[in-house]
């Protein structure tokens, strides 16, 4: 039986070092950009976009201005790419939600899922103030738009064409009825986070848009 010559197994050896360390490279990449990302989250929260500066952003995530800027163009995109994080996680919550308690009809699934947004509202101060605030300001409102669509409108207009095939509510236009639902929605996420009694807000807005809701519905 033949072995292996040295030098075929020194360039297998050498193979595998590379990957693994293109593998380490790139975790710690990926390691880099998401604490500058969670960092730039904390604080555009807390203190808004304007107020934060990129020096600030590179010293919380304990990384260098070179890295920030090998990620990101600028400030701005670092910005979308938070807000699209956020935006991305209250969606997969409100999806989660509402694939536990599969069966219902699609307007049920639509209520339940503006029900279950506004408690989210109760206990997050991030998507408020930087999808809702600061998103439009930073970023301009056709990309924010697209953003709101990716992540929020475009499911919600599925569930009301939905709705509307199953009976459930008035056969009206779909996109008008979703950007009125999305503004509604939204101002009452601005209304639960600035109350100072924000369980007593959300209980409050939940009647109301229960009541608009119900308006809707074809009894």
């Amino acid at each position: 039986m033949s072995e292996s010559r040295p030098e075929t197994r020194n360039a297998g050896s050498r193979t595998a070092e590379t990957r693994t360390a293109e593998t380490r490279r790139a975790e710690h990449a990926a390691d880099t950009r998401q604490a500058l990302v969670d960092t730039a989250r904390r604080l555009f929260t807390e203190q808004g976009y304007t107020a934060t500066g990129t020096e600030e952003i590179v010293a919380g995530a304990r990384v260098t201005r070179g890295a920030l800027y090998h990620h990101f163009k600028d400030k701005t995109d670092l910005f979308r790419a938070v807000m699209e994080q956020v935006a991305r996680e209250v969606a997969e919550e409100l999806i989660s939600i509402e694939l536990s308690h599969q069966g219902a009809g699609a307007w049920e699934e639509v209520r339940g899922g503006l029900s279950a947004f506004l408690d989210l509202c109760v206990v997050t101060d991030d998507f408020q103030r930087i999808v809702l605030v600061e998103g439009p300001t930073v970023l301009g409102h056709e990309a924010w738009d697209d953003l709101v669509a990716s992540y929020g409108s475009n499911l919600l207009a599925d569930w009301l064409t939905r709705s509307i095939q199953e009976g459930a509510i008035a056969p009206v236009p779909v996109q008008p009825l979703t950007r009125l639902l999305i503004a509604m929605i939204s101002e009452s996420s601005l209304y639960i986070a600035r109350a100072e009694d924000r369980a007593a807000a959300r209980a409050e807005m939940g009647e109301v848009l229960g009541r608009l809701l119900d308006g809707l519905s074809h009894n």
